[in-house]
């Protein structure tokens, strides 16, 4: 019998009682071969005797947990096993700006004469600044919400993204999640894997802000320099070796640090 679940029915037909939660978009969700994170860090949490729900869907963007879509399910979730919820797991902020529309924005008009990677970026109102103080505050507003249903031990574990690699692969030939907007603002191809790490050390950086508000409950799993070129399968998604990679890797390091694993 599986200890990790996407669908709340078969998971209440096994007569399995879910001690983890995880909302998340397709690092949680990615349906191919090899699956995800979550079928992976479910062996990771057995030996404990944990069970895990995930809620959310690929796509899904951080505020549409609790402001979209997602939240009268979470919530929901959060009312029926919130109490007793070992951790809540969540991913999400990735599909905030991976995308043209997403993505383009946070860049300068032109980016031709700019040498370094933070100089492609937009730092006037609407640019870069504003758009990860709106992920922060949809970040807050979720484990604030957390927080508020869960036990006074339960964990709130977020995660980085590993520095992807903008090389325009898609599941099924090319795709306009990140390279596309780079190649339109006009920056240089030797700064593409650069304006990436950029923008994923910044994200990075609020993470860590948030989850130090509270360090007794609040966690960040850093991937970001988890995986090799090899380990992805896409733009955005690692392999199926690359998604065991950071189960058994950073992942498994910060579960075993809470007891979890």
């Amino acid at each position: 019998m599986p200890n990790f679940y996407w669908d709340e029915q078969l998971m209440v037909s096994d007569g399995v009682t879910p001690t983890i939660l995880a909302i998340g978009d397709s690092w949680f969700w990615y349906p191919f071969l090899g699956g995800s994170l979550i079928n992976n860090l479910g062996p990771v949490v057995a030996p404990r005797g944990h069970a895990i729900l995930a809620k959310g869907m690929n796509g899904a963007e951080a505020g549409q947990y609790v402001h979209g879509p997602y939240a009268d399910q979470f919530r929901e979730t959060l009312r029926k096993y919130g109490a007793s919820a070992a951790a809540v797991l969540v991913s999400g902020g990735g599909n905030d700006f991976a995308g043209f529309n997403d993505l383009r924005p946070l860049l300068k008009a032109s980016c031709r004469d700019e040498a370094t990677a933070p100089g492609c970026f937009r730092d006037n109102p609407g640019g870069l600044p504003a758009f990860i103080e709106t992920l922060e505050r949809n970040y807050r507003d979720l484990i604030g919400m957390v927080h508020a249903r869960t036990g006074p031990g339960c964990h709130v574990v977020m995660h980085t993204y590993a520095y992807a690699i903008p090389d325009g692969r898609g599941v099924f030939g090319d795709h306009n999640w990140l390279r596309p907007a780079l190649v339109d603002a006009g920056v240089r191809p030797e700064l593409h894997r650069e304006c990436i790490k950029y923008l994923l050390n910044t994200f990075a950086d609020m993470l860590i802000r948030v989850a130090a508000s509270d360090p007794a409950h609040f966690h960040v799993v850093d991937s970001r320099r988890a995986l090799l070129d090899a380990d992805w399968a896409n733009e955005l998604h690692p392999s199926p070796a690359g998604f065991r990679k950071l189960a058994n890797g950073p992942w498994r390091e910060t579960l075993q640090a809470l007891g979890l694993a």
